[in-house]
């Protein structure tokens, strides 16, 4: 039995580790790339979002493999509570001035969270049956090309 130490998981670990830097290191290059484009072009659009458009084109059009950028992807996903920190301690800096519109804000908050959570349930509903419709056609035409009629199954 392999103990979590053993030389083999610990090249594994240290290969994931770099493999999570470099492509966290490439989404950050591409980012800052992006960003530095949108602001001599003056664009109203940020250079982030720019840069997810980049990524998401790329992945879609298979240019750039998933497998680059997934490790460093499920990185910042499990690492994204990380991420809300920062304006919560900003929120509380400037409590004094919020606490009056709290009940609005929190509700703005639960109802754009509801719509979007409602919005994303919908599109995975339509475009899982979609999928299950094709998969079902696709294996209906195959059967019928399969079994042409005239044609007997026995040789």
């Amino acid at each position: 039995m392999l103990h979590s130490t053993t030389p083999v998981t610990m090249i594994n670990k240290t290969f994931l580790a770099i493999q999570v830097c470099f492509q966290l290191a490439g989404l950050c290059l591409l980012f800052w790339l992006c960003t530095l484009i949108a602001d001599a072009e003056h664009w109203v659009i940020p250079g982030s979002i720019v840069g997810l458009a980049v990524v998401l084109t790329l992945l879609a059009c298979k240019i750039l493999p998933e497998k680059a950028v997934a490790a460093g992807a499920h990185w910042l996903l499990a690492e994204l509570l990380l991420f809300f920190i920062p304006p919560v301690v900003s929120i509380i800096s400037y409590w004094s001035e919020i606490r009056h519109d709290l009940l609005a804000i929190l509700s703005a908050v639960i109802v754009g969270t509801v719509v979007v959570l409602l919005a994303t349930a919908l599109v995975v509903d339509r475009v899982f049956r979609m999928e299950k419709r094709a998969h079902l056609h696709q294996a209906h035409t195959h059967r019928a090309h399969k079994h042409m009629p005239g044609e007997s199954s026995h040789a």
